[in-house]
């Protein structure tokens, strides 16, 4: 007998994960995103990580056709966005300050409100149930002197800066 859903999603709840929002150019160059926390690195020798995309998600036709995508890393000041990027809203990106990327076919890099961002290719598509898994090198990146935004069982709370040592 396999888990249910609803158990699996509480499991997995359970535990703090960072917040990304991964961002593309759709074919007629508009920006496309949604909210994320299956993101991992799978190899540092050769920088790649992987990201989770669900089948009904609106971005995928935009990672597909571009093949390129940045992933942001919140900080805690992109509470807002990732609500706004979970949604199915038509315009995500009102009101944000965004760069194109020069390593990922101009993707928007949300310069104002992430903690980091990587600058991805993507090398392999894995068709995983209800998600597609986007394995992808990375190609370029940077990160920002931020408090990063977590989630955990529902809400969003930050690191406390006294919890880091050097």
């Amino acid at each position: 007998m396999s888990l249910d859903s609803e158990r699996f999603r509480k499991i997995f709840g359970s535990f703090p994960t960072a917040v990304a929002i991964v961002t593309a150019l759709d074919e007629q160059g508009r920006p496309r995103g949604f909210t994320c926390n299956a993101v991992c690195s799978v190899s540092a020798a050769t920088p790649r990580l992987l990201v989770g995309v669900g089948k009904s998600s609106q971005t995928f036709p935009a990672l597909a056709s571009s093949g390129a995508f940045v992933v942001n890393f919140l900080a805690e000041s992109g509470e807002q966005a990732s609500r706004t990027f979970a949604d199915k809203g038509p315009d995500k990106f009102a009101g944000l300050v965004w760069e194109p990327s020069a390593h990922a076919g101009g993707a928007p890099i949300l310069t104002d409100i992430a903690l980091a961002y990587a600058e991805c290719r993507t090398v392999q598509t894995v068709d995983a149930g209800d998600h597609w898994l986007l394995i992808a090198d990375v190609h370029g990146g940077d990160t920002y002197s931020r408090e990063p935004l977590l989630y955990c069982r529902g809400a969003y709370s930050t690191w406390p800066a006294t919890a880091v040592s050097r």
